[in-house]
């Protein structure tokens, strides 16, 4: 391809301005997901073809500065200074422009090639707001171009400006902010010392000026490298006597001010409302949802409301898919004569990442429910709403979006953290989310609330053990934001958009990204891990069993019955010896080590067992028992594994009550595992908390086994 037709452009704006429905509209369905190089950040990238150009978009992080304090920030700047793209499109929202310009002014002073895309144009017509876009262009320096992401108005202008821009056909004015005369002089002279500087021909001098005297510590640690400092940093000094002197401030302050002094001025002498502000349907909702009163209990029936939907709907593509793994594999058994072959197959490979991707489609229905709250501007309500409770617990509101999302699968909840700017609120908030209810674990609550609950009890024992989770992760953060972690809680400044109607394409993307990610966990983490445990559950094997299963066999053929009670009495006999091999297996020999260490919480080496399968993934735990108890594969609906377990004099409700409790709070995952480790950086934090849940589990299962014992 001819390089001169390759462009490349970056999206970049603030959270909620339209950015990411922008960056749909152009490139429809040729996106993909990755992290930006050596951070966590998602990157977002997608090209389209247009008029003979290949265009290359890449959607940075929302942000609302340069300034670079989040993860998200810093990838943005260094993105535009390292790896400038041939085009900056800022993306601003049109019905709250004066918010929004202050990331373009910043972009002014990077003096990059860049246009706006004054989006939301006809939020901006309906609500009688007038932007002389000609006048603001003339203040900004560049080319406005109003756009409606939602409605696909204005992208084939936006295009055409970008492949001009590109090709030096629109000559961008890259008008400098300038700031008060006493400040002008200070980054004037700073200027003049960077300029002949080879070492930082990449930078702008003039920015590198603005932000040394703004204390950027990531452009001090740049500079002070080089011998030029000693004159910058007396220049430096200078400038604050003289901001004390004159302002008693500081340049930091200053700087910001004329920034917004800037930006009040193009406001005043470009925008203008023609009619009188009427209240909207956003104000009459947020006087209910936002309500002290009314707000949190509206906030848990539209969660519950997610919840209903996301089971009622996705049972019966469940039951579809557990069909189909269960065709596959009495497909596939015929032709794995080897035994051991068969065996790796059908009971590990699939069996094991079958029962993960059955629980797709709940996953995917959370996943579009909880989108969608986003999307319409709801889930920041939601943060707002609950951020009175998570400050008594050393957090705040946004670190309940990461927690709600737990409820779905830890491991895109625990990516979601990114959203917090403080690394610890980071950590403290990664520590809690396996303690929420995954999805993962219902099938342990749904088998085990339905063998020994009533139907009206069962759905209050369910939702006990989410709110169980819920109150023991806000535990755990009270007591890490007061021993180790102990430090501030981020200020919580939480924008509320206005509400809109999702884009369905928005929110079906979005979706579709937290499903690849629970899909990559069962092709990848839990197919190693499931094998793993297949091994440790297979050997070593009891020739023993194999002699007196054949002798067995032989006698049940001989034994004059009918074809039907012979296929029935070999297939118990093979299920019963199956479960003595387990018994015999590695798995088998940790469970009876384990006896004596879960004895007091009611559970026996069998419970063990699961519990050590249930590392893989917890949806194991059910079909490991019914391994156990010799009816072969099973999962949460099998009738027959509920009744033995009602019948089981080692298993009663109290033990029932106990394992629900031991299964929401031990060690997640392998993959969560894995993910904790990548998101925190090493082990040893992992480690510990591995550790403390364990303990955590085992005490609280322990008080759950005497109560419920006391209470029978």
């Amino acid at each position: 391809m001819d390089n001169s037709n390759v462009i490349r452009i970056a999206l970049a704006g603030n959270p909620n301005c339209g950015k990411t429905s922008l960056f749909n509209a152009l490139t429809g369905s040729h996106q993909k997901v990755g992290n930006f190089s050596g951070v966590t950040v998602e990157k977002h990238e997608g090209y389209l073809d247009y008029k003979g150009y290949h265009i290359t978009v890449v959607d940075l992080p929302g942000i609302y500065s340069l300034t670079p304090y989040s993860p998200e920030e810093i990838v943005t700047r260094e993105y535009l200074i390292k790896e400038p793209p041939d085009v900056v499109v800022n993306v601003l929202e049109g019905p709250n422009l004066e918010r929004n310009l202050l990331l373009t002014t910043q972009l002014m002073e990077l003096e990059v090639d860049f246009l706006v895309a004054l989006n939301m144009i006809d939020e901006v017509e309906d609500k009688g707001i007038v932007i002389e876009i000609k006048q603001l262009q003339q203040l900004l320096g560049c080319h406005i171009i109003p756009t409606s992401a939602k409605k696909g108005t204005g992208l084939d202008s936006l295009l055409d400006h970008i492949i001009r821009v590109a090709q030096k056909k629109i000559t961008i004015r890259k008008n400098k902010l300038f700031f008060r005369p006493e400040l002008e002089l200070s980054v004037d002279k700073i200027t003049s010392l960077l300029s002949p500087q080879n070492e930082l021909r990449g930078y702008n001098p003039r920015w590198l000026a603005i932000k040394l005297l703004e204390n950027d510590s990531a452009v001090y640690h740049d500079v002070q490298q080089y011998p030029v400092w000693v004159k910058i940093e007396l220049a430096l000094q200078e400038a604050l006597r003289e901001a004390e002197q004159l302002y008693d401030s500081e340049p930091e302050i200053l700087i910001t001010e004329d920034r917004h002094a800037f930006i009040r001025g193009a406001m005043k002498e470009c925008v203008r409302q023609t009619s009188a502000i009427k209240a909207t349907a956003t104000d009459y909702i947020d006087m209910v949802v936002l309500n002290r009163v009314l707000g949190l209990p509206i906030f848990l029936l539209v969660v519950w409301t997610i919840f209903q939907l996301t089971f009622t709907l996705g049972s019966p593509i469940m039951d579809g898919l557990q069909l189909l793994f269960d065709t596959i594999a009495s497909t596939v058994e015929p032709l794995l004569p080897n035994e051991t072959l068969r065996s790796i197959v059908i009971d590990g490979i699939i069996a094991g990442v079958g029962g993960v991707l059955v629980f797709l489609p709940n996953i995917v229905l959370l996943f579009i429910g909880l989108s969608f709250l986003e999307a319409s501007g709801y889930m920041a309500r939601a943060a707002f709403v609950i951020d009175r409770v998570m400050h008594r617990f050393g957090l705040h509101g946004k670190s309940f979006i990461p927690m709600i999302t737990g409820f779905g699968c830890s491991i895109p909840a625990i990516m979601a953290t990114r959203t917090l700017k403080s690394r610890t609120d980071r950590l403290v908030t990664i520590m809690i989310i396996p303690f929420m209810s995954c999805g993962a674990k219902l099938p342990v609550y749904v088998l085990l609330t339905a063998a020994f609950f009533s139907p009206d009890v069962a759905a209050n024992v369910m939702f006990g053990m989410y709110l169980l989770g819920i109150l023991v992760g806000l535990w755990t953060a009270l007591i890490l934001k007061k021993t180790v972690m102990k430090s501030d809680s981020e200020p919580f400044v939480m924008e509320l958009p206005p509400y809109r109607w999702p884009t369905i394409s928005s929110v079906f993307f979005q979706a579709k990204i937290k499903a690849l990610m629970y899909l990559k966990k069962a092709g990848t983490l839990i197919l190693g891990a499931v094998i793993i445990i297949w091994a440790i559950s297979n050997y070593p094997h009891n020739s023993a069993l194999d002699t007196q299963f054949a002798a067995e066999t032989a006698r049940i053929a001989h034994s004059g019955s009918s074809d039907a009670e012979q296929k029935s009495l070999t297939k118990a006999l093979e299920l019963r010896t199956k479960s003595e091999q387990l018994e015999y297996s590695i798995a088998g020999r940790v469970g009876k080590v384990l006896e004596p260490v879960i004895k007091p919480i009611g559970f026996d080496w069998k419970i063990g067992i699961a519990l050590v399968t249930g590392l893989a993934a917890k949806e194991v735990v059910v079909s490991t028992l019914g391994t156990i108890y010799s009816i072969g594969q099973s999962d949460e609906t099998n009738v027959e594994l509920k009744s033995i377990l009602k019948n089981d004099p080692s298993f009663s409700q109290a033990t029932a009550l106990s394992l629900m409790v031991f299964v929401l709070l031990y060690i997640p995952c392998v993959a969560a595992i894995g993910v904790m480790k990548k998101e925190v950086g090493h082990w040893k934090p992992v480690v510990l908390y591995s550790i403390y849940s364990l303990s955590v589990a085992w005490i609280l299962s322990f008080i759950t086994y005497r109560l419920a014992l006391l209470m029978a």
